[in-house]
């Protein structure tokens, strides 16, 4: 066989950590075509294919998550010589985190400095949206979800419960009455909630367990914009309490009511040890330890109590 260079195991770590051609050749010093040979060089040499193509980039191949577990410990071990001269710590190329719009957007962003302050060389992609990449397709690097997926080539743990409740706003309580009872939601309020032909979980379908039948007349696909129409005195809608009881315009109503769902951490059985990965799953650990007062009833502050 072949003797393998150094620079091409260099360039296929870079392009496995980052999934762009241009991305790795800026963490080589090179050009993105440079990088290209060299990995078709380092395939030629072990007769293998490390990446396929996808809508994200490259993306790697059984054969390159075998090889990049071997090449990792190469270039981990190059990089602490590389920190002991010149002071650079951490974990460099892309971490990219899938996470539900709203755990990402009002949960995750205060701790996100954290993460970042100890690997400044990490590039962190944190795809907070309505919807998920995912793992087993190699789309993100780990990801949390609202419930544990049952086939793929995934690892699932139970990140934490979170809690659900009903929130309106004082102008809105104020025109329209506060409701004392499930019962009372039925008539003579407007309820917020998501657009259902479009909610990609069904654990987002949580109206009717507060009363059966409710009905959502003001939709939105997004709970961020449900968030803001409850702010703004819209109606009265379900939302997780992290992003309820944080905002000083919304009260909590019927508080002795409330619903738990669960988070759930995914990765790919592949790259689960990686070291980017390991990372991922220890800040988030981190994150819920710190936060779980935000994520479970514990601020009932700004609640009206039933009666």
């Amino acid at each position: 066989m072949q003797q393998l260079d150094w620079n091409d195991i260099r360039a296929f770590v870079a392009l496995a950590e980052t999934g762009k051609l241009t991305s790795a050749g800026r963490i080589t010093g090179t050009d993105p075509t440079t990088v290209g040979r060299r990995i078709k060089r380092l395939e030629g040499t072990l007769g293998i294919i490390a990446f396929e193509r996808t809508r994200y980039g490259q993306s790697l191949t059984e054969a390159g998550e075998r090889l990049l577990a071997k090449a990792e410990t190469m270039a981990s071990a190059a990089r602490t010589i590389e920190d002991s001269t010149d002071n650079r710590k951490g974990l460099s190329g892309v971490l990219r985190i899938s996470v539900s719009e709203g755990f990402g957007s009002q949960f995750l962003t205060r701790f996100l400095p954290r993460l970042s302050s100890g690997h400044p060389n990490l590039t962190i992609d944190l795809v907070a949206n309505s919807g998920f990449l995912s793992p087993s397709r190699k789309e993100a690097d780990i990801a949390v979800m609202l419930s544990r997926p049952n086939s793929g080539p995934i690892l699932c743990h139970k990140l934490a419960d979170y809690s659900l409740g009903l929130f309106a706003s004082e102008e809105y309580l104020s025109s329209n009455g506060i409701p004392t009872s499930p019962e009372d939601l039925t008539s003579g309020h407007v309820l917020v909630g998501y657009v259902p032909d479009l909610v990609y979980a069904p654990e987002l379908s949580y109206l009717n367990e507060f009363h059966p039948g409710l009905v959502a007349v003001i939709r939105s696909s997004s709970i961020v914009a449900q968030q803001r129409l409850l702010r703004e005195g819209t109606g009265i809608g379900v939302l997780p309490c992290f992003m309820g009881n944080t905002v000083p315009e919304l009260k909590r109503l019927l508080p002795n009511r409330s619903i738990t769902r669960s988070f759930w951490t995914v990765t790919h059985r592949d790259t689960h040890n990686l070291a980017k990965v390991k990372v991922a799953r220890g800040w988030l650990e981190e994150c819920v330890r710190s936060g779980l007062g935000l994520l479970k009833d514990g601020d009932t502050s700004n609640s009206i109590s039933d009666r």
